[in-house]
């Protein structure tokens, strides 16, 4: 059984300790009675350890994760997954200027290319069921084999529909080139727990959002590195990236959230077993998408004739809130945590709203996610003037910031990109977008 080194430490203390240091709050008066483990949300003290700097109960931690992921290394981080991807974009940096991306890739990804001058080579697989799925590891290697300055991939693995990307072959593909095989698995920190598609076996390093699908306070992610040229620049990165003033309670529950699971698997598979007898009793009533990921359970609204968003607002009526509605599939995340009483509330809620007779009929069909087509380059034009356009006038105008659908926040045009009639007609025949204002799209200016 593994020690919860962090939250136990805190604890020891809290009681005995008179805090003349921040934080403000000081633990006491009604912030207290409001926020009843203030106690524990301290600083950098002689028996808190440091995160930046860790010789003692966060040290053993991140030993002591690195030992349950499989990693070389571990590295808790209190910002999410986002200072763990910059970390990963940072180390590409240093091996060439260009990195190979998922169209889907989160928007951490594009921020860290900007920040750091690499160019993001764009690879988008086919679409499925209305859902873009990874590319394969040919289309990865037609692009290596041709260009030694690609440092490598940044694979998004799980995606948000939980499609796991092919790992093992991108890993044989760029093992050959000797190039580096990065994943943003933000989505599939429990992964780790046996499941397939794991990054850990595979990838050089990886950031997992344990917030996301482990028991885990929101912002509480891990960056692992397996392969150890990169121990010093991933340390470096972080150093710089990560907040001065990490919040303890947040640690704690990185902490916890990957131990917990190690020392009590059942918990994991008891969840596991709950979904797949929700799937099995549900079959004929819902049609599900068909992913990697258990804890990614998308219901289809297109074969029941229904409008996701409307039906979502009146599962929202009912006490149930899901994760999004992206216009033909509800997304219900799941974790280790779901228990089958929850599924079964589910399922009730569920057939109650398909039920309701002003509901059918209401679906539309969603818009396609068209491939665009790529001019200069993603650095060229962020250091071109722009303006706003409306959408109607963008076609055969290069992209001067990202825009496309959200939910799930995939970019249809990026920068650098010429905007396509179809890229227009897609953002134009949904209410949910990003990068578009008040019906325009920001291009590079004209000369």
């Amino acid at each position: 059984m593994y020690e919860y080194c962090i939250y136990t430490q805190l604890k020891k203390h809290s009681r005995a300790c008179k805090g003349f240091h921040v934080p403000g709050h000081k633990a006491t008066g009604e912030f207290k009675s409001k926020f009843k483990d203030a106690a524990i949300d301290v600083t950098e003290l002689p028996y808190t350890d440091n995160l930046l700097s860790p010789d003692g109960a966060i040290a053993k931690a991140q030993r002591d994760i690195a030992k349950i992921l499989g990693a070389a290394c571990s590295y808790i981080t209190t910002d999410g997954s986002s200072s763990g991807v910059l970390a990963l974009v940072y180390c590409a940096s240093k091996r060439g200027n260009k990195l190979i991306v998922f169209r889907n890739s989160h928007q951490s990804v594009w921020n860290a290319c900007r920040l750091f001058g690499v160019e993001p080579l764009i690879v988008q697989g086919a679409e499925r069921d209305g859902v873009l799925q990874p590319p394969d590891s040919e289309a990865i290697e037609r692009l290596v084999s041709n260009d030694q300055n690609i440092a490598g991939v940044l694979a998004t693995s799980p995606d948000y529909y939980g499609n796991i990307a092919p790992l093992a072959g991108y890993r044989e593909v760029l093992k050959k080139y000797n190039r580096l095989l990065l994943v943003d698995e933000a989505h599939g920190a429990h992964l780790a727990f046996g499941d397939k598609g794991y990054a850990g076996q595979y990838a050089d390093a990886w950031v997992d959002g344990a917030h996301k699908t482990l028991p885990t306070l929101t912002q509480g992610a891990i960056v692992s590195v397996n392969n150890e040229d990169l121990i010093a620049p991933v340390e470096d990165a972080l150093s710089m990236f990560r907040t001065t003033s990490p919040s303890f309670p947040i640690m704690a529950s990185v902490e916890f959230g990957v131990k917990s699971i190690a020392n009590k698997i059942k918990i994991l598979n008891d969840a596991k077993a709950a979904v797949a007898a929700f799937k099995a009793e549900a079959e004929g009533q819902f049609s599900f998408y068909q992913n990697d990921d258990w804890t990614k359970l998308l219901i289809d609204f297109k074969p029941l004739g229904i409008s996701p968003q409307l039906a979502l607002a009146r599962l929202e009526k009912r006490g149930v809130y899901a994760e999004f509605a992206d216009g033909r599939y509800i997304l219900f995340y799941l974790s280790p945590m779901t228990r089958e009483k929850d599924l079964a509330n589910l399922k009730k809620q569920l057939e109650a709203v398909i039920a309701n007779k002003k509901l059918q009929g209401t679906y539309r069909e969603k818009p396609e996610i068209p491939e665009s087509e790529r001019s200069y380059s993603f650095q060229y034009a962020l250091k071109r003037q722009c303006e706003w356009v409306d959408l109607d006038k963008a076609v055969g105008r290069m992209c001067a910031k990202n825009a496309g659908l959200a939910p799930p926040c995939i970019p249809l045009a990026v920068i650098g990109e010429m905007i396509t009639a179809a890229t227009v007609k897609a953002l134009s025949q949904t209410k949910s977008t990003f990068g578009i204002k008040n019906g325009q799209i920001c291009v590079v200016k004209k000369w």
